[in-house]
């Protein structure tokens, strides 16, 4: 099968000659890769490696590529970013927050910045497509958010006190932080038409111990946002990959009815986040991607201990098809190429005989999720 293939048969729950692996790098340890490999090209680099990639294709914004990575400067919604030192990795952060000292909903009027739909670049987008299809790759975009946005936009202090104290600002700004995505969302689609296969929603929703908001805030202020995208996105065929960090156990049910199709990272040791109980509970109704930790294991455990891990989330989030495997988020800077090395091979080694997987759950059989107790 080809990388394509074998991710877009295991979205369907369809049989596959084996378990696919996805990798997400940081800058860093994609240049140990470029080194290891020969290969500069980045998708060379992963057709080299033998992974399933499933290409981000992103578009940019007027004149800049969307690059998550980048240097100083500012986003497309107008938040000033600088580059930061830790250890061995240079990670963005965002500056101070343009809507920072807002107090009141008609100053959102007054804001310059918004992005304009029209602006992005789709035909930019286009071509780094076509280039993953040339390796037989699935891809994935664009990046779309509401909460990681508004917390950018507003500061985290601020977003996290908006629930509580200003929820009416909130709504006000997330209607347009919305509905500037939901029109550049539905152009791309439009455009891309079989060059896209995946949409990336990005919300983080968690801490590495409980939640950033309470379940009932987020019915309020995220679910049907949410829903109205995923909607979206399967009326053009797509699938949807949805990934939040951390501890999120209490939000999966809201959050699989909704309507994703695809949960990432599966950030397994955080509390509740338990692999077998995930399998367990939501197995059959959305395919995992991810779960190899990042954190302990894949930058300093054993080339033996990465491949246990790595066993482990097959036989537990793999139990029964629908798994995706990768890394538990960024591979992050100082990670032995040995242990990448290790991860992949030992998903290529462990064969899963072709089988018929259970069929993807109906809209009905979704809305059906009920909580586990933890």
């Amino acid at each position: 099968m080809t990388p394509r293939a074998r991710i877009l048969a295991t979205i369907d729950r369809k049989p596959t000659d084996r378990t696919p692996v996805d990798l997400w790098v940081t800058p860093e340890v994609l240049q140990s890769l470029r080194e290891h490999t020969g290969q500069t090209d980045e998708l060379a680099v992963y057709h080299h490696l033998g992974l399933d990639k499933i290409a981000w294709v992103f578009p940019g914004y007027g004149s800049g590529r969307f690059d998550p990575n980048a240097g100083s400067g500012e986003t497309m919604w107008g938040v000033p970013t600088r580059m930061m030192n830790a250890g061995l990795a240079t990670y963005q952060e965002f500056g101070t927050p343009p809507l920072g000292d807002y107090a009141d909903i008609a100053q959102l009027d007054d804001y310059a910045l918004w992005p304009d739909a029209a602006g992005f670049d789709y035909a930019g987008a286009r071509q780094f497509a076509l280039q993953a299809r040339s390796f037989n790759f699935a891809t994935i975009g664009p990046w779309i958010s509401h909460f990681e946005i508004y917390c950018q936009m507003r500061g985290l202090e601020n977003a996290l006190m908006d629930i509580a104290a200003d929820p009416d600002f909130l709504d006000a700004t997330l209607d347009r932080i919305d509905a500037i995505q939901t029109a550049m969302l539905d152009r791309f689609l439009g455009e891309m038409g079989e060059l896209i296969d995946i949409v990336f929603i990005s919300d983080d929703m968690g801490t590495q111990e409980s939640l950033l908001i309470s379940p009932g805030s987020w019915e309020r202020h995220f679910r049907d946002r949410l829903k109205n995208w995923c909607d979206l996105i399967h009326s053009y065929g797509k699938k949807v990959l949805y990934h939040t960090d951390g501890a999120v156990r209490p939000l999966l049910p809201g959050i699989i009815n909704s309507g994703i199709d695809i949960l990432n990272p599966i950030q397994h040791i955080c509390p509740g986040m338990e692999r077998d109980a995930l399998q367990r509970d939501f197995g059959d109704q959305v395919i995992f991607h991810g779960g190899v930790d990042n954190q302990k294991v894949l930058p300093f455990g054993t080339v033996d201990e990465v491949r246990r891990e790595t066993r482990t989330c097959i036989e537990t989030l793999g139990r029964n098809g629908g798994f995706i495997c990768g890394s538990c988020h960024n591979v992050q800077a100082g990670t032995p190429v040995a242990n990448i090395l290790a991860m992949i091979g030992e998903v290529k080694g462990l064969v899963r005989h072709s089988q018929q997987l259970p069929p993807v759950p109906t809209r009905a059989a979704r809305l059906s999720v009920t909580p586990h107790t933890i």
